[in-house]
């Protein structure tokens, strides 16, 4: 008997659409571009539950016959390809057959489709790869597909889905891409029966503008370049309207969406120097190249590329867009008759201005011997009087107590006059060894004496983890507190984003966050109290990061949400200038449950053993 057997039809098929397959948006992205490749003038998506029920795309394309409608759901059935040759010539979405026999396969579909010329069109009705029904109906022209019960005969691959909101913007990002590289066609998205996107055929500035935002519009710069390898245009964003996130950064080649590191490289080293640090720049970029000198079919979703002239295209990018930037005066130019004795770095423009300080040692003494200068220092004390001891220093400038400055806390320091023979000092100090029990280093880290050495704690990282397990702890029971502020917040948002923060309307109300949408922005009343002026706009970012641009599991959410206004309140400015407030935060961090590392996972405490200091000086 033959160990090696043929697969059925059925189980290659699921198979097959683990690799095509992946999520509902896997669905929605091949109907659309089966819609377009049918020459569809409008494409209309609905989808109810995040496709998890239903994914519905109706189009008026071509349509099919009755032979054609059956034959479409087989195995590599195409009417892209005849020779290999033509997989090198490609200008259609799909080319090898696999999307709707993968659908077909893990899903309940429904298509109806009719020719323009025929006075009827064609029902079908496939469960798990098996024709159930294949009637004459009445219905329009063009083709309209109802995928119902995605992954109903995979209970494992359904269990792996995310969580609706998850989902559903995964379909948003895949409906984005395709709605971006076809301007000319009119699209809609409805998802629970609430319109998303109704996106009208225009100009590429138009689709861009009514994807992101009318205020886009005064912030996109046009790219435009024509060679004998690559024809290039579309848009980037102005430095100063960098986002946080990678999520506006669209590549396109011969009106397909395509992921590239290596492009987006050369896009960053053009902005180099304009942005500011940790923000990305947004683009939109098309590139028009010969078909026979690039390989879509490197990857099941398409959306990795070879290009045979890779290098000649990185080059045209980078030059393109630093020309463009240079022509629109946003990126800097040669101009020996501008004044630029005021032209600041990018990072230093939103930093204040602050009034130069000179510092002068009034005891400092020129004419004395140099010999004596290191016997003794505190702050340019005088030479030729022998250095107070450590608690000695303390007691007399007023360390450790309330009174204490904030800049003596941070400076500091004593160097005693070496003895002509050194006695090594026992690794174990005496509990009674006269001292003080912590102090701080540049107002962030707090060095405490232990019996086996010196414990460091990251004093900004403890007050992060302070504040979010006392966050998490009242969160659990009741709403945080709010404060309502006296001139709300207007944020504009992407169209992603503003759907993102509906969806977590209710858990943003029990965080502290009270505001609602208007007009494609977001207008905030009320922010948790626990954030400063100061902090407010970073926790906004990091809240819309976390809900728009990550994937979370439903459970997570509100940590991850609490985990971004604390890190967030860290930020304001730390007011450790007593022994007291020292006390304070250290005692408050080891009454958390976890206090040695904060909810990002990065180390508050360290310790530093005697035998390595005495190491280091031997």
């Amino acid at each position: 008997m033959s160990l090696i057997q043929l697969l059925p039809d059925h189980i290659a098929n699921q198979i097959a659409a683990g690799e095509v397959i992946q999520r509902p948006a896997s669905v929605v992205k091949e109907l659309m571009e089966n819609a377009i490749d049918a020459g569809a003038t409008k494409v209309d998506v609905n989808i109810k539950e995040s496709g998890k029920s239903l994914i519905q795309v109706v189009d008026n394309g071509s349509g099919m016959s009755a032979d054609d409608a059956l034959l479409c759901f087989e195995r590599h059935a195409t009417s892209k390809v005849r020779k290999a040759d033509d997989l090198f010539s490609l200008v259609t979405k799909g080319f090898r057959g696999e999307a709707l026999a993968s659908i077909a396969a893990i899903a309940h579909v429904e298509m109806r489709t009719k020719l323009a010329d025929d006075a009827t069109g064609t029902q079908i009705n496939i469960e798990g790869s098996k024709v159930v029904n294949n009637t004459e109906t009445v219905c329009p022209n063009g083709t309209s597909f109802e995928i119902k019960n995605l992954f109903y005969n995979v209970p494992a691959r359904r269990n792996f889905l995310k969580s609706n909101k998850v989902e559903f913007r995964h379909i948003q990002d895949e409906f984005e891409r395709v709605a971006l590289a076809h301007s000319s066609i009119h699209f809609t998205l409805t998802h629970n029966d609430s319109e998303i996107y109704n996106l009208m055929p225009g100009v590429l500035r138009k689709r861009v503008v009514d994807v992101l935002g009318k205020k886009t519009n005064d912030r996109l710069v046009p790219i435009e370049e024509s060679t004998d390898i690559v024809e290039l245009n579309g848009f980037v964003l102005k430095p100063e309207y960098a986002r946080k996130t990678r999520g506006e950064q669209f590549l396109f080649v011969n009106d397909r969406f395509f992921k590239s590191t290596y492009f987006n490289h050369a896009i960053n080293k053009a902005f180099e120097g304009l942005l500011k640090e940790r923000t990305y720049a947004s683009y939109f970029l098309y590139l028009n190249v010969d078909p026979q000198k690039i390989d879509v079919n490197v990857h099941p979703t398409k959306t990795e590329i070879k290009f045979e002239e890779e290098k000649f295209i990185y080059s045209i990018l980078l030059s393109s867009i630093r020309q463009a930037l240079g022509k629109y005066n946003i990126a800097p130019t040669l101009d020996f008759e501008r004044e630029t004795s005021f032209d600041l770095p990018m990072d230093m423009k939103s930093k204040p201005v602050s009034e130069p300080v000179i510092k002068v040692n009034p005891d400092y003494n020129p004419f004395h011997s140099t010999s004596n200068r290191n016997t003794t220092s505190f702050s340019g004390g005088s030479s030729g009087k022998k250095s107070e001891n450590f608690s000695q220093a303390i007691t007399k400038h007023g360390f450790g107590t309330k009174e204490a400055s904030s800049a003596d806390w941070e400076n500091f320091y004593t160097i005693d006059e070496a003895p002509e023979e050194e006695e090594p000092a026992p690794l174990i100090e005496d509990e009674t060894s006269p001292g003080i029990s912590q102090f701080l280093i540049k107002g962030n880290y707090i060095f405490t004496p232990t019996k086996s050495g010196l414990m460091v704690i990251h004093a900004r990282r403890a007050y992060e983890q302070i504040l979010y397990t006392d966050l998490i702890s009242s969160f659990i029971t009741n709403p945080l507190q709010s404060q309502v502020l006296l001139f709300p917040i207007e944020k504009e948002l992407s169209k992603n984003e503003l759907v993102a923060w509906e969806s977590n309307a209710m858990m943003l109300k029990q965080l502290g966050f009270v505001g609602e949408v208007k007009e494609g922005e977001l207008h905030l009343s009320a922010v948790p109290s626990v954030l400063q002026d100061e902090t407010i706009q970073k926790a906004l970012d990091r809240i819309v990061e976390t809900i728009a641009h990550r994937d979370i599991e439903k459970g997570e959410i509100a940590h991850e949400l609490v985990h971004s206004i604390s890190k967030s309140a860290s930020m304001k400015k730390m007011n450790l200038n007593s022994k007291e407030a020292v006390n304070d935060i250290i005692e408050r961090l080891f009454q958390c449950e976890n206090h040695a590392f904060t909810p990002g996972n990065k180390k508050i405490i360290d310790t530093l053993s005697l035998e390595g200091i005495d190491e280091k000086f031997r």
